[in-house]
């Protein structure tokens, strides 16, 4: 490897470190919930809503988020593309606790928002779901136009060849290279994280097996996912882009909105003249350009904009004849 291609590396890697470590703070007050819930509520009668998802949704399935008070960034860094790529340990470490963690995000299930989502998008009101999880969620809860912006974890790619093979191949072949592997580790389901992968001890890294791909024999197998340092398909954002046009508003639900490919998709609304509404229980990276922001639990929040809406005292105030 030169020298040049050396540096791009390490500078790619520093870069997704810092996406990684991204903090996202208080950029605006607080809202009134009341106004927020109104003014989104307005958008879905509207319709042709896009919706962005973040790990905020899937919390309610038993699948962790990223930066919430108990997010996994608060124990665990995410590998990056580059040490993927470029690291064969680190990725025979990533291998072992997939193969231990992906099991418990095999068994999640759809919890209410993920079926109302795909309820709003069956009567009109979404033009889409653009989500960044990587769990299968919206799709198994009967939403249809769904881009998976960072992939999903139930296909796997060969980095040699190209290859694709499904996960649950891959693990029936795992299983079989590792008999009483999985017996052997105590798991804490709480401590799964979003991307499928769960901490283990150097000892239980070491006496994993990995397997080869079926076409090429390589060990060199990725999960078909968007990883920290790498691009999103170029594919995928012209789909993006078509979904974008067609859509009047855009509502965001569970992100922080901290890696850039979800922040991007709020600036182009903004830069388009669109409506933007965020619904997530902490600040996001888009709070000072958003129209409506609702502080809250996510479930209860689409509960309240599917309940009957509350008259606005001030509005009413103001239709009063002097």
């Amino acid at each position: 490897m030169s020298r040049e291609s050396d540096l791009g590396i390490r500078m790619a890697h520093r870069a997704a470190i810092r996406s990684i470590e991204r903090v996202v703070g208080e950029s605006a007050p607080l809202q009134d919930p009341q106004v927020a819930c109104n003014g989104i509520r307005r958008m879905l009668e509207a319709g042709s809503v896009l919706v962005l998802t973040g790990a905020g949704v899937s919390t309610d399935s038993g699948i962790p988020d990223y930066r919430g008070p108990n997010g996994s960034l608060l124990r665990h860094r995410p590998m990056t593309y580059q040490e993927f790529l470029h690291d064969p340990h680190a990725r025979h470490r990533y291998w072992a606790r997939s193969f231990v963690g992906w099991r418990h995000m095999a068994l999640a299930s759809p919890n209410s928002s993920h079926r109302r989502l795909a309820t709003w998008e069956a009567t009109g009101k979404l033009s889409g779901i653009v989500t960044q999880n990587v769990d299968g969620l919206h799709v198994a809860a009967g939403s249809m136009n769904v881009i998976a912006l960072h992939g999903d974890l139930e296909q796997i790619s060969c980095l040699n060849c190209g290859a694709l093979e499904g996960r649950v191949q891959l693990d029936a072949r795992l299983h079989e290279a590792n008999p009483g592997y999985l017996e052997r580790i105590d798991l804490d389901p709480s401590l799964v994280n979003p991307d499928g992968d769960v901490s283990l001890d150097e000892a239980h890294v070491a006496e994993f097996h990995m397997v080869g791909c079926l076409v090429c024999g390589s060990p060199a197998l990725k999960p078909n996912v968007v990883y920290f340092g790498e691009n999103v398909p170029a594919e995928r954002k012209a789909r993006l882009k078509e979904l974008q046009a067609r859509s009047a508003s855009l509502l965001v639900i569970g992100s922080s909105l901290a890696v850039m490919s979800g922040y991007k998709l709020l600036l182009d609304a903004r830069a388009a003249g669109k409506p933007v509404g965020l619904i997530n229980g902490g600040p996001t990276r888009g709070d000072a350009k958003s129209d409506y922001r609702w502080r809250s639990n996510i479930a209860e929040a689409l509960e309240r904009l599917d309940a009957v809406p509350t008259p606005d005292p001030s509005a009413e105030a103001r239709a009063r004849p002097m």
